[in-house]
């Protein structure tokens, strides 16, 4: 079932590219696996998906010691509080969600005390929705510098959850404005940012048509 999910996934991904006018290697398939357990996670990673994001720290850190044994490389893609950043610093490869000064700090200290340089997205609230995370687009610029002058942490792009559409074309602006917002910051600052991190089991079509890097898909592939 879920090799079948990932087979859907992959032509979905290269008919989307080829629309494009992009590679499929430009594309990281991230199962969002929050709702996934260990065996769902284990058979997906079989079926060629690598990438792996969990949303809870706690939860994470159990599915992390079921699945030891493999070299996935995780990301942590949810709301992350402050209290929680000890306990996966040395387990996950990319952060997607620091929207706030008070988190990049203690994702800077506690890299510091293991000596890494912790890779992170700003994830940025486009829709201005309550129930969601994320810094204003009026305040990315102050996040991002905020980030850029913290010895232990390197910023690799955006991320964002826009508002739930049924049809994916109405989703089409938010992921357009977050790579705007994007190339704002390349100019301004003169950096490279090579991520985006956008698109979901809905719309991650269109997300890669729009300029994503990274498509966090849950649903699509476990369901």
């Amino acid at each position: 079932m879920v090799c079948q999910n990932v087979q859907r996934i992959e032509e979905s991904i290269f008919r989307a590219c080829q629309r494009a006018g992009r590679k499929r290697e430009e594309i990281i398939l991230l199962g969002a696996s929050k709702y996934a357990d260990a065996e769902k996670i284990r058979q997906a990673y079989q079926c060629g998906v690598k990438v792996f994001g969990e949303s809870r720290a706690q939860d994470f850190l159990k599915k992390l010691e079921i699945l030891k044994d493999l070299p996935i490389d995780w990301h942590f893609i949810g709301n992350l509080q402050t209290n929680k950043v000890k306990y996966i610093i040395d387990k996950v490869s990319l952060i997607h969600s620091v929207d706030r000064p008070a988190l990049a700090e203690e994702i800077n200290k506690r890299a510091e005390k293991i000596q890494k340089v912790q890779e992170v997205l700003i994830e940025v609230n486009l829709g201005g929705e309550e129930t969601k995370g994320g810094v204003s687009p009026e305040e990315l610029k102050k996040l991002f510098e905020y980030c850029l002058n913290l010895k232990n942490i390197k910023v690799l792009g955006l991320m964002a959850i826009p508002p739930y559409e049924e049809d994916p074309e109405k989703v089409r602006p938010y992921f357009a404005r977050l790579r705007e917002l994007k190339e704002k910051l390349e100019e301004a600052y003169k950096v490279k940012l090579p991520h985006l991190s956008m698109g979901m089991s809905n719309d991650f079509e269109v997300a890669i048509e729009e300029g994503t890097t990274i498509i966090r898909i849950g649903s699509a592939l476990f369901l």
